[in-house]
């Protein structure tokens, strides 16, 4: 049997996120037929009436889950069936269940589990007097009359009183394992407290998480982020996590709900019972999955920060094609420069010492003089790490003293090592040293911030939160997503792109990208994109998939250093013949594509929204959606925690956004922290509503903990 119903899924979606029903079984059935998320969003909208990206997403997110869900349904019937314990009433609720929690508490007493205290009780033939202290219908006999038949000493039950205990585990297990319990359980224990204590003799080594020695907060209301600090610290050794609930509460509501029948001669230890099921089984059952959902929203939430925070970081404005020096600072090792030309192509390095322990300004000087003059250089990319700020001053002074017509700009050096040592720099560059790699991807990350960081692992560019805490397999996916929009937003030039970069457009991946680059290799520049079609393995199906999002500069077809599809070319053509002009004279002329209508290019295949944004294409054919390019300017006079004074107000960049706040780099090797509170004068319940990675912002120094390494911004007015 079939549990997945398309229709009944694209109905529920359609409901859970208030958009049209049709229109998510459209997005269902082009995501069936293997149409990736970009290709759908920007040339499938007739289909789909529209739907952006995020709505796509998320009914990826929601099928994938249904059909997870259906799977696990096949599954558990088929186990339950095989155990000839499959009754009607349970197949039924079981279909018809949508929660992926309560339906493992459906299976829960169906499941096979490790020996247990019930176990070894039914084992010893106690299971009938637990269905009679289940049951609770008054007997009429005496509670030894009742016990004597099932004391057995040949089985360990010696005592009337060992027997009752053996029947007892059976109970508690019973009632642990039922559905509707767990259900009200899992409900009512959200008005508890999440709390945590520090363990004994580890109050010194762990100050890290000194908040959280003896923390108390409503499960309701506490953050992801306090709560997978807690869970960090109970990896790592410092603290004790619980739950802390109103006892007597429960055990009024336990009682009442289990115990039932007054007259029952065993009545009272069965109130007895409850009280030991809730310390040593309910409570620690119940607490246990209200950590877990603690959990997946926390990881869900933290995701989702890490995923904005990727984006606003791939689509920072790139510097463009200039001649570019990298400098790697360091004080010891020295400063480790690059060049690289407009594309990006490795030129020169060295090594200069401007800074302690050697103080070679004058060497330092004449060697990056020569270099700049000599290259033609434009920009000069500083990474942000150990010695920025005094190689950035020493750059800065030799600018102005010789008058050179060069901007520099500190950038984020983040996952720049990981990258140097990895296998995909030795493949870039499997001649030079890793230091000269970490230089080159300094400059290039300045030149197209994108292009370069698609070669590193997005979860070590440092903008996450507790990115090593959550689930790794989400994580990237999440990622991997967000890399695969933002490079699509913006296009990918077919002939000069990575391998690394052409593996995230749409529908290409990394093996099929390995061969457009050694087709490229062998066969020159690509002229047109239908030569795609010439490399090996590569279809028509990816062909159509990556066709739009892919641009040639200087091809045969004006068109396809643009946005237009080529499905959509025959109808540009139109649209040229009705101004009576060429297409690459139409292409940029706004006067002229001003004069048609859109409705008047609308068929069986073009609807009005494709016809509207091919329009738009064609005023700017390959447009950036990429900011201006614009640099930071820290104070010349503050290189160092120690220079800083409370009230001082400094520009600075955004290096991370969290659910608490946001960072921000003030050029003292030390990001400060503008917490939510201080975001603005308003209230703020999402920094990212105010905040995103690489604004330039000013803000106002308002705490300094020079020792914990701690420094306090506000961007509030003063």
């Amino acid at each position: 049997m079939d549990f997945f119903d398309h229709q009944a899924v694209a109905k529920d979606i359609a409901s859970a996120y208030k958009i049209s029903a049709s229109a998510v079984a459209s997005a269902i059935k082009l995501l069936d037929e293997g149409n990736t998320l970009p290709f759908i969003a920007r040339y499938r909208k007739e289909a789909t009436q529209g739907l952006d990206e995020i709505a796509l997403r998320a009914i990826e997110d929601e099928l994938g889950r249904a059909r997870t869900l259906a799977a696990r349904k096949k599954t558990i019937l088929a186990a339950i069936e095989e155990q000839g314990a499959l009754s009607k009433e349970l197949r039924k609720q079981i279909i018809a269940c949508h929660d992926k929690a309560m339906l493992e508490d459906l299976y829960l007493p169906y499941k096979k589990k490790r020996r247990t205290k019930a176990t070894i009780a039914r084992e010893a033939g106690l299971g009938p007097l637990a269905e009679l202290l289940m049951k609770q219908e008054r007997i009429g006999k005496t509670k030894k009359a009742i016990l004597s038949p099932f004391v057995d000493a040949q089985h360990g039950i010696d005592t009337m009183e060992a027997a009752f205990e053996g029947a007892g585990h059976i109970v508690v297990e019973s009632w642990t394992e039922d559905s509707d319990l767990r259900g009200w359980l899992s409900t009512e224990i959200r008005s508890g407290k999440v709390t945590s204590k520090v363990k004994r003799g580890k109050k010194e080594l762990g100050k890290k998480f000194e908040n959280y020695f003896d923390f108390s907060e409503s499960i309701k209301r506490i953050a992801s982020h306090r709560f997978l600090a807690i869970r960090r610290g109970a990896d790592e050794g410092f603290l004790n996590p619980g739950i802390a609930v109103d006892d007597e509460y429960f055990l009024r509501q336990l009682k009442r709900r289990l115990v039932t029948n007054h007259e029952f001669e065993f009545f009272h230890d069965l109130l007895s019972l409850v009280e030991s099921a809730w310390k040593s089984h309910l409570l620690p059952a119940a607490s246990q999955s209200v950590m877990a959902n603690l959990k997946e929203k926390a990881e869900a939430e933290a995701i989702e920060v890490f995923a904005k925070n990727i984006r606003e970081l791939l689509l920072a404005p790139p510097a463009g094609k200039q001649v570019t020096i990298g400098l790697d600072p360091g004080f010891r090792s020295g400063c480790k420069v690059a060049v690289v030309d407009e594309t990006g192509k490795f030129l020169k390095s060295t090594v200069i010492y401007p800074t302690a322990p050697k103080n070679d300004t004058a060497g330092a000087s004449k060697t990056l003089l020569a270099m700049i003059k000599k290259n033609g250089v434009k920009m000069i990319a500083i990474g942000n790490g150990t010695a920025s700020r005094e190689t950035d001053a020493f750059v800065g002074q030799l600018i102005k003293k010789e008058k050179l017509g060069v901007t520099k700009v500190v950038v984020s050096e983040s996952g720049a090592s990981i990258y140097s040592a990895s296998q995909v720099a030795i493949d870039e560059y499997p001649d030079l040293d890793i230091t000269v790699r970490g230089a080159i991807s300094i400059a290039h990350r300045l030149q197209d911030p994108l292009a370069e960081l698609v070669k590193v692992d997005a979860k070590s560019i440092g903008v996450g939160q507790y990115q090593h805490d959550v689930n790794q397999a989400e994580l990237k996916r999440s990622l991997d997503r967000e890399v695969e929009s933002c490079v699509n937003l913006v296009g990918v030039e077919l002939n000069t792109a990575s391998r690394h970069l052409l593996a995230y457009v749409s529908g290409i991946g990394p093996k099929t990208a390995e061969r457009i680059v050694a087709h490229r290799d062998a066969n020159g520049m690509f002229d047109s994109k239908k030569q795609l079609m010439d490399v090996p393995k590569l279809g028509a199906k990816v062909f159509q998939q990556a066709a739009g999002f892919l641009r040639i500069a200087d091809g045969k077809n004006p068109l396809d250093n643009s946005a237009v599809h080529p499905e959509s070319h025959a109808l540009v053509k139109k649209m040229a013949k009705k101004l009576d002009m060429k297409v690459d004279r139409m292409l940029g002329n706004s006067a002229a594509i001003a004069k048609l209508k859109a409705a008047d290019f609308v068929d069986d295949k073009f609807g009005e929204p494709t016809v509207k944004d091919i329009l738009a294409e064609l005023v700017k054919p390959g447009r950036d959606p990429r900011s201006q390019f614009k640099t930071v300017k820290f104070d010349d006079a503050v290189t160092q925690v120690s220079e800083l004074r409370e009230g001082m107000r400094l520009q600075g960049q955004v290096t991370n956004v969290t659910n608490f706040g946001a960072f921000v780099d003030i050029g003292v090797h030390q990001d400060g922290l503008v917490h939510v509170s201080q975001l603005a004068d308003h209230f703020v319940s999402d920094p990212a509503e105010v905040v995103s990675v690489n604004d330039i912002v000013s803000v106002r120094v308002v705490s300094i903990d020079e020792k914990g390494k701690r420094i306090g911004l506000s961007m509030k007015a003063p």
